[in-house]
């Protein structure tokens, strides 16, 4: 099999996986890399191997440019010293912790003796960063405070960067091209730093580029260059190509899209990376799935669970040290977000592809890769799983989600009231017997009983219920305007260039309602 016909497939399963996994509520990514697992153990499937050239050229840019465009300024400059905190001293502090863990037990393990620091902390820095894409969606879902989402995704973004030049300057002194403690920090100020002058340069060229104009398809055309540009240009320098996607997704974020002329074309590049991300991360975890050593895993299953173990102490020191330093301060935020930014610190794609990058002409290539496999593994399984429960114990859950379960309660009452009137009518026009209408009526009717229980017991907040009933109307009436203007047009009444300015300010209306619901 081509590797053309199994990316197509991968595709089709991608798809498969999705719509399954809304149906029984089950975070998108965890069940593609159970997916995954399972065609890999049964060999179904000749994928692409997932090699560094692969995943930094064409896997890489897009994520970090997609979620990098959807952060606010404000946002970031308002918790700017929490996030740099847990992105750089953070990813650092971690990155040593755990090999400040594994590195005494490693040796009393006879095939792990001899694990010095430096491949220590190759491990810790693969691990430091941590990929929320499980958990996300799952916090918009629950409603989750929004500052608190902004901080695991902003914390999420930044911290792939620090980790990944962590990685390469561990690497360069394993390979022994950096000598000393202090030549590591000027190299990590220098990758760093360089990366983000070269994005924010991008950014702003094409944010000018960007400037008044009026066709979608250039302009996600114009950002795409960007996304990649970025990238390469600053791999080619020698310098953090993380970094710099990240600064130019923040600057065409911030002012490419503010010189777009139509919020409309806003609305366009969003939905076309918001389906890149989608693409990207469904092929990553299910080639990751297929890419994993079941049966090397297996016999490291200790040493795995020791690493695991070694990640969480780590984190959960790193933000609750970050909450302690913030709470005398306006930058503070309660203790119970401090557990979460630690159990929704889920690892993923960019801790694998630190593995994998490693050569395979280095002796402890096969053993990172699978410590990391197994983290992503249960980081994913154990923390992924069990969020929606922590969220709700530690009180997190907004009432909007109250109110969005009232509200399904209410549709499936009024859709078994409706299925009721159809029975009594097919009963009078004598298409079934009173017989099948009777027992479908008491079948209905036990379900119509169960609802009532469940909507008898819900108690969503009236205010929060009353502000997504405005936003919801408010969402219809702009709906009804945007058909009713169609319908202008269609009879003649307008011309085509009235429709077309009417509805690109329609669009943004509603563009802005949505936002202002997330």
């Amino acid at each position: 099999m081509s590797y053309e016909s199994a990316i197509l497939i991968l595709f089709v399963v991608a798809s498969i996986v999705a719509v399954a996994a809304r149906r029984i509520n089950l975070p998108y990514t965890i069940a593609l890399m159970a997916v995954g697992i399972g065609l890999g153990a049964l060999h179904l499937l000749n994928a692409p191997h997932l090699t560094q050239q692969l995943l930094y050229d064409i896997f890489l840019p897009p994520l970090i440019f997609e979620a990098a465009i959807h952060l606010k300024a404000e946002d970031l400059r308002r918790d700017f010293w929490p996030i740099a905190t847990l992105v750089v001293p953070g990813v650092i502090f971690s990155t040593l912790a755990t090999a400040a863990v594994m590195i005494p037990i490693s040796q009393h393990i006879p095939h792990l003796h001899g694990l010095n620091w430096a491949v220590g902390i190759l491990f810790g820095a693969a691990v430091a960063a941590t990929d929320p894409v499980a958990v996300v969606a799952l916090f918009k879902r629950l409603g989750v405070p929004q500052r608190l989402r902004i901080l695991v995704e902003s914390e999420s973004l930044l911290n792939d960067g620090t980790a990944i030049v962590i990685f390469m300057i561990a690497w360069s002194y394993v390979h022994g091209d950096l000598s000393t403690p202090s030549d590591a920090a000027l190299e990590f100020f220098r990758v760093v730093g360089l990366g983000l002058i070269v994005g924010t340069i991008v950014g702003f060229l094409t944010a000018v580029a960007m400037q008044n104009l009026d066709d979608a398809m250039i302009v996600i055309t114009l950002t795409t260059v960007a996304a990649y540009g970025s990238f390469l240009i600053a791999e080619h320098l020698n310098v953090s190509g993380v970094m710099s996607t990240v600064a130019a997704g923040l600057v065409v974020g911030q002012r490419g899209f503010a010189n777009t002329l139509f919020p409309s074309i806003r609305l366009s590049t969003e939905s076309f990376w918001e389906y890149i991300a989608f693409a990207m991360n469904s092929l990553i975890f299910l080639l990751m799935g297929l890419a994993i050593d079941l049966k090397m895993l297996w016999d490291l299953w200790p040493f795995v669970l020791l690493a695991y173990f070694a990640m969480m102490v780590a984190r959960f020191v790193i933000v609750t040290g970050t909450w302690a330093i913030f709470y005398p301060t306006k930058e503070r935020f309660p203790f119970n977000w401090a557990l979460i930014l630690g159990w929704g610190g889920l690892r993923g794609a960019l801790s694998m592809v630190l593995a994998l990058s490693l050569p395979d002409s280095f002796i402890y290539k096969n053993l990172i890769v699978t410590l990391v496999f197994g983290v992503v593994l249960l980081a994913l399984f154990i923390q992924g799983l069990s969020m929606a429960p922590v969220l709700r114990g530690l009180g997190l859950v907004s009432p909007i989600s109250e109110i969005r379960e009232y509200e399904k309660l209410k549709t499936e009452i009024t859709l078994l009231h409706n299925t009721m009137d159809r029975i009594d009518r097919l009963r009078k026009r004598h298409m079934i017997s009173a017989q099948s209408a009777q027992a479908l009526e008491d079948a209905f009717q036990k379900q119509i009983d169960t609802v009532l229980q469940k909507l008898q017991k819900a108690t969503p907040d009236k205010e929060a219920l009353l502000k997504e009933e405005l936003l919801r109307t408010k969402r219809r009436l702009l709906m009804d305007q945007k058909n009713d203007l169609l319908e202008l047009y269609r009879n003649g009444t307008i011309d085509y260039l009235t429709y077309e300015t009417v509805k690109n300010e329609l669009d943004g209306e509603i563009f802005a309602l949505e936002n202002e619901g997330a």
